[in-house]
C-alpha cells in the first residue's frame, strides 16, 4: 500500500450538471474502474432501449423509474425510492420515469460514451 494514498473528496453541489436533453440532466464523478452519476429525469423521460458493456447498478433516491429488461416486451419492473436494480453488462434495457425522479447509477468500468458525449441513443429528440 503506498505511504501517502491519495484520495478525492467531492461535493455534488460543486459537480457541474450535463443537460442531455431537455428532460434529463446528470452530475459525474469519473474513477480509474468505476463511474458514479446522479441522474435527473422529469416525469415522462424515455431512456430508449440500449445496452452497454457496463455492468449498472441504479438506485433511486427520489420519484421511480418503470424498466424493461431484455426486451421492450418484458414485463416492466418499477423500482422506487430506496430500492436498487442491478443490470449486467450487455443487458439490452429501456427505462420511463413514472414521476420526477433523482437516481445515482454507479458503472464499472465508466461509460466512455457519457464522457466522450457519443450516447446518441440518449439525445435523440
Amino acid at each position: 500500500m503506498p505511504e501517502n494514498p491519495t484520495a478525492t473528496k467531492y461535493t455534488w453541489d460543486d459537480m457541474p450538471v450535463e443537460p442531455v436533453t431537455d428532460q434529463l440532466s446528470r452530475r459525474l464523478i469519473t474513477g480509474d474502474k468505476m463511474m458514479l452519476a446522479h441522474v435527473y429525469l422529469k416525469k415522462g423521460c424515455i431512456v430508449p432501449l440500449h445496452q452497454h458493456e457496463n455492468e449498472q447498478i441504479t438506485y433511486i433516491l427520489e420519484g421511480a423509474l418503470r424498466f424493461w429488461i431484455g426486451s421492450e416486451d418484458a414485463e416492466p419492473i418499477v423500482v422506487g425510492v430506496g430500492e436498487v436494480l442491478h443490470i449486467p453488462g450487455n443487458v439490452p434495457h429501456k427505462a420511463e420515469a413514472i414521476e420526477d425522479t433523482l437516481d445515482v447509477d454507479i458503472f464499472s468500468p465508466p461509460r466512455q460514451d457519457w464522457l466522450d458525449k457519443s450516447d446518441d441513443y440518449l439525445r435523440q429528440k
